[in-house]
């Protein structure tokens, strides 16, 4: 005889057996109490962003997928440091003036070299003055008016050579070699000071998207977890409390998660902007192999012979005592020599109508004596030591910042790069913690507090080993930048 069944019987039968068909939640975990190892969790070394399962995409509202996309627009062309530095020194405005200012000052001092040698110029004129109606001594030709000038008709066509000789012309081409080596420091201070700026960015925008890359791996942790919890919840092996806790626990992550990506288009945008003309091109950098740290012997060495801030000191000392010396000047006379050779006649030609030759040559030398000036030249005198007495303080007090710097910068390196093995060791304890917590809350020796306290401290120990990773890196580029080796 056909037997028939209710349909709520049906329905019950079909979810009995789908208890039994499918594995439970501790199978699908792999942590049964057969000691069967739990998956390994991915560490903050891996270059990509793990792969995102479909349940851990529609749990977490699609946020993952959406990073994994915005990071395939923004790939780009890769960059790595040097390409970032020369095009930054393209691009910036600064840079560029203290680049003009470098230039210019050579060009200073090659005028100020030409002011030692003598000027050779064509001087052409051409006087009229009015006549008196009276016959001048030449010929019948009528005398002038005026006696400022010796005819009514003369043209002037000479070449004129003229030489300064004194104490401040030569002081002068020492000042200005002293200024272009001023120019030239000035330069290097704000090449160093724009390499700081973009390394700053560099591995700001490096370690944020180290950090989207942390911040996804715990989303995709916290959703699997989720998961779990409501699989743990529907074979009646937790409270809807552990499930409530799972999930608040991936809200913050989706949350953190977001918060990277905005951090990370930010540190984008920033250096962006000294790099290309529109900020928003997609690129993507690429971190320099990591060197050792240098010897204390040799950073020192460095620092003493490489320092742009000391050798502008330094220029700026030798300025100033210069400009004592141009000061004392004044008190000296110059000489100045002058040779003329040409036409000074009533004629532009070379010989007159009578036969006389109007090629002919003078030369002259001037020398003014200072005699009084109402002690003009002693208070320039006392302006210029005042000057100088500031730049020796200028001078020392760069020194004092220089060798201070030098143990900051040092010491930061230092603590840095020893602190980064431990801060590896914490992430792969945090790593094993995590693991094993995962097991004892699938075998439900756990709480859901354990296995949330678990995941937080092994993103901590993630971004904390990524931030000590920057640290180093930072430190050790501004350490590179005090010795000039970069």
């Amino acid at each position: 005889m056909k037997r028939t069944f209710p349909l709520n019987t049906i329905f019950a039968f079909g979810w009995v057996m789908a208890l039994v068909i499918a594995p439970s939640p501790a199978e699908a975990w792999q942590t049964t109490t057969s000691g069967i190892a739990a998956p390994e969790l991915p560490g903050p070394s891996q270059s990509a962003a793990p792969p995102i399962d479909a349940a851990a995409t529609q749990a977490n509202g699609g946020v993952a997928a959406q990073g994994v996309v915005q990071g395939a627009n923004q790939a780009g062309q890769e960059i790595t440091l040097d390409q970032a530095l020369s095009l930054a020194r393209t691009n910036e405005p600064a840079f560029a003036a203290a680049v003009a200012a470098s230039k210019t000052a050579q060009l200073d001092r090659s005028i100020a070299r030409a002011a030692l040698l003598p000027s050779v110029v064509y001087h052409n004129q051409y006087l009229y003055t009015q006549p008196n109606g009276q016959t001048g001594s030449i010929g019948s030709q009528p005398a002038p008016r005026f006696i400022a000038n010796n005819t009514v008709h003369e043209y002037i066509s000479q070449g004129v050579v003229t030489e300064t000789i004194g104490l401040a012309q030569y002081t002068a081409l020492a000042r200005a070699g002293a200024a272009a080596a001023i120019a030239s420091a000035e330069m290097e201070i704000s090449r160093r000071g724009l390499t700081s700026t973009v390394i700053g960015l560099f591995y700001n925008s490096t370690a944020a998207q180290e950090r989207i890359v942390i911040q996804q791996r715990a989303t995709n942790e916290a959703a699997d977890f989720e998961k779990q919890t409501e699989q743990r919840e529907t074979a009646r092996e937790v409270a809807h409390a552990d499930v409530i806790k799972a999930q608040l626990t991936l809200q913050q992550r989706q949350r953190d998660l977001g918060d990277a990506q905005l951090q990370a288009q930010k540190a984008r945008l920033d250096l962006g902007v000294l790099l290309f003309p529109d900020p928003r091109s997609p690129y993507s950098v690429t971190l320099p192999a990591a060197t050792p740290l240098p010897e204390r012997a040799v950073v020192e060495t460095q620092a003493a012979a490489n320092n742009p801030e000391l050798k502008s000191a330094l220029a700026t000392l030798r300025a100033k005592d210069l400009d004592i010396t141009t000061a004392r000047a004044a008190y000296l006379p110059d000489l100045v020599l002058n040779y003329s050779y040409g036409i000074d006649a009533p004629q532009f030609a070379r010989n007159g109508p009578d036969g006389v030759r109007n090629l002919g040559y003078s030369a002259s030398a001037t020398l003014d004596i200072p005699v009084w000036d109402w002690f003009a030249t002693q208070h320039k005198i006392k302006q210029t030591h005042i000057l100088r007495d500031a730049a020796k303080v200028a001078l020392t007090s760069t020194q004092r910042t220089l060798i201070a710097q030098l143990d900051e910068f040092y010491g930061e390196a230092s603590l840095a790069h020893d602190q980064l093995a431990s801060l590896e060791l914490s992430v792969q304890t945090a790593r094993e913690s995590l693991r094993l917590t995962r097991m004892r809350y699938s075998a439900g020796e756990a709480t859901v507090l354990e296995v949330v306290d678990a995941q937080n401290s092994l993103t901590s120990a993630e971004l904390a080993h990524q931030d000590g990773t920057i640290r180093y890196q930072l430190a050790l580029a501004n350490l590179q930048l005090l010795t000039g080796t970069i």
